[in-house]
């Protein structure tokens, strides 16, 4: 009885004390920690599926084909909140989506791309009221004609940022102008940055890639400012890859409390086997065979609303030679 006893206070204290850690630490997101183990276990879906079992490694991130529609639209994945399903919402979500995408070029990108929007704003100074933002894709996320992006630049020493709605009746024309991925699903650290990674000219020319060409990763690793920082990202050191730490910890007092904040059998030291949950990654997206049935209802219209898409940049990257005389 005793031994029942103490073992039901402990899971209290557990659970506690995780509940606590939810509401009040805001140092791991949940996109951070997808990122963590959803690259592997999404890009191992087919081998599994069809019930191989080659001891072969999954493949790499810069192998992913970009007719995977799962990274190209997540849009169109819904939400995996079974509190907010309603088959037939969604299907009329997906469908809006569509029309929308008949009228607006909504082309493939990701957090890390570079990309420039032009939106109707009746306060511009532009004879047409139309104005354009020109920065990196900081994060995107939501799900059907809730889907957002957010783009970052530095204006006159200034960072600046601004969220746009993608099925959005004021956007008029969303360009990439280098397609690339990071490191991370979220770039929010950039904040913490030098300037000189978020700048990006105004003036920037599109660069269209080779045809079937695999979607560069751009590795580059980040410098962040001495402290104050606007999150704690030397606790973040094994879920973000993509920053490099400079005074992590200033005094031994610090050193020790992070070393004690780690010991053997405390909560973060617990945490530390997120990115191996399995589980959290079933919850945050749809079952497969579900995305199957759902790519089979609107693959066909995206793949070639897509190939129109790309005859057309390349129309766009074509030079005609000039003779010299």
């Amino acid at each position: 009885i005793h031994f029942y006893k103490r073992r039901f206070i402990m899971m209290q204290k557990c659970s506690i004390g995780a509940r606590l850690w939810l509401k009040q630490s805001a140092r791991i997101s949940v996109n951070t920690i997808r990122l963590s183990s959803s690259k592997v276990v999404n890009s191992s879906d087919k081998d599994a599926k069809a019930g191989t079992k080659d001891s072969t490694p999954p493949p790499n991130i810069e192998k992913l084909s970009r007719r995977d529609y799962r990274y190209i639209f997540p849009e169109f994945l819904p939400d995996p909140n079974p509190e907010f399903r309603n088959s037939v919402s969604e299907k009329l979500a997906r469908k809006d989506m569509i029309a929308r995408r008949d009228k607006l070029e909504v082309p493939e990108f990701y957090v890390g791309t570079l990309m420039a929007v032009t939106v109707s704003d009746t306060c511009s100074p532009h004879p047409n009221k139309l104005s354009r933002f020109v920065g990196i894709c900081i994060d995107r996320g939501g799900t059907g004609l809730r889907a957002w992006f957010i783009l970052r630049n530095v204006v006159e020493g200034q960072g600046v940022e601004f969220m746009y709605q993608m099925y959005s009746p004021t956007l008029v024309k969303i360009e990439v102008l280098r397609l690339e991925k990071r490191l991370d699903d979220e770039l929010y650290y950039l904040r913490d940055a030098p300037q000189e990674y978020s700048t990006v000219p105004f003036d920037m020319e599109p660069e269209i890639l080779p045809e079937e060409a695999s979607v560069p990763v751009n590795k580059t690793i980040v410098k962040l400012n001495p402290r104050p920082w606007l999150r704690s990202w030397e606790q973040m050191t094994g879920y973000v890859h993509g920053l490099e730490l400079t005074d992590a910890w200033t005094t031994p007092g610090k050193i020790r409390k992070q070393a004690r904040a780690f010991t053997e059998g405390t909560l973060e030291w617990h945490q530390q086997t997120l990115q191996f949950d399995l589980m959290r990654d079933y919850r945050n997206t749809i079952p497969v065979e579900e995305q199957d049935k759902l790519w089979e209802e609107v693959g066909e219209k995206l793949e070639e609303r897509d190939k129109q898409m790309r005859k057309v940049a390349a129309k766009r990257a074509f030079v005609r030679p000039v003779k010299k005389l």
